[in-house]
């Protein structure tokens, strides 16, 4: 039985001894990117069950793909350290995955658009942070320059849509926080107990917003969470609100919970403090953060005109989470009049 090694690691090693010695002296960059487990280092022995084996992304000037590519596919093994080098899953035929293209090719396939001719505020918007993820997380094995700058500028947001993320993120705990209550109230724990849970997503999420980290899709959501590091005990208390069997410490557990995200908050200094303190909501027995305060808050910080004129929406995995759509850059771009300002 081969001995698992990670894909980052396998790929590192395919590419010293197969693909570095077929390319010579020719400019290109090379690395592991784009979509997949491996790419943000989280595969494991399970992961080489499916789809998984050597494979890596390979970018040159565009008058060299069509030679680059013939090059590859003429002197490629079948194995490599015991594993194939042309493997396949479901219903997609066994086939090599070195491929070849443009750095602009490849980032129009993967994102949607050249993000080397510029981002612009919608861009950032409509784009899954996984698919940001693709290009900044991956390993990079090679590169004589064109890969690194547009590495840089999609490592993370500009200061603007940040903050108007942050406060859509705030927002959505907003919406909800109270009828975690009100749904015990007239007798629907299940209710409560799943609208506990999508707040727990949704701390978490804002927990990597504060941290300036994009959140992978859902399979990774708690994985890169938890390797955020919680020294204040955040995760323990998110834990305690799934766990919890009634509603005093499912509540408890709500709000203990806002409060440290709150206190992550102020700590940044992004805005104006906002008091942390639990209130009561309005005139009912339900306890809150009044979380559209922090929302708020971060609205007033936001100076792009275009982005304190949208609705809360949030951006493209704020507001939605289909697979189908997210995964989907000809799909997902076809949102992005949700931003452009228009009524």
């Amino acid at each position: 039985m081969t001995t698992f090694i990670s894909a980052r690691e396998l790929g590192d090693n395919f590419h010293a001894e197969v693909i570095r010695p077929l390319l010579g002296d020719r400019p290109y960059a090379a690395g592991l990117l784009g979509w997949g487990s491996d790419v943000l280092g989280y595969d494991t022995a399970r992961s080489t069950d499916h789809g998984w084996g050597p494979r890596l992304h390979v970018f040159v000037d565009a008058g060299e793909v069509e030679r680059v590519t013939a090059l590859i596919d003429e002197n490629l093994p079948d194995e490599y350290r015991g594993y194939p080098v042309r493997f396949g899953w479901d219903t997609q035929h066994p086939v090599h995955h070195v491929t070849v293209s443009t750095v602009a090719g490849w980032l129009v396939d993967h994102l949607g658009f050249d993000a080397s001719a510029g981002i612009s505020t919608p861009d950032w918007l409509i784009t899954p942070q996984q698919k940001l993820l693709g290009v900044v997380a991956g390993r990079v094995y090679a590169d004589d320059g064109r890969l690194q700058p547009i590495r840089d500028a999609l490592q993370w947001y500009p200061d603007d849509v940040w903050l108007w993320m942050l406060a859509c993120q705030w927002s959505r705990i907003a919406q909800e926080e109270p009828f975690v209550q009100r749904t015990h109230e007239v007798g629907d724990d299940l209710g409560s107990r799943v609208l506990a849970a999508r707040l727990v997503r949704d701390a978490m999420r804002l927990a990597l917003l504060l941290r300036r980290t994009y959140a992978p899709y859902s399979k990774w959501l708690g994985t890169a969470f938890a390797r955020l590091g919680h020294e204040d005990g955040l995760d323990e208390v998110l834990a305690d609100a799934l766990a919890a069997d009634d509603l005093p410490d499912r509540e408890r557990a709500l709000v203990t919970a806002y409060g440290l995200l709150a206190r992550r908050h102020n700590a940044l200094g992004i805005t104006d403090e906002v008091d942390p303190a639990p209130r009561q909501f309005h005139d009912r027995p339900a306890t809150v953060l009044g979380a559209e305060r922090f929302a708020e808050a971060c609205v007033g910080r936001v100076r792009d005109p275009r982005l304190r004129g949208l609705e809360l929406v949030g951006s493209i995995d704020q507001c939605a989470d289909s697979t189908d759509l997210l995964s989907n850059p000809v799909a997902y771009r076809r949102l992005v009049t949700l931003y452009d300002g228009r009524p």
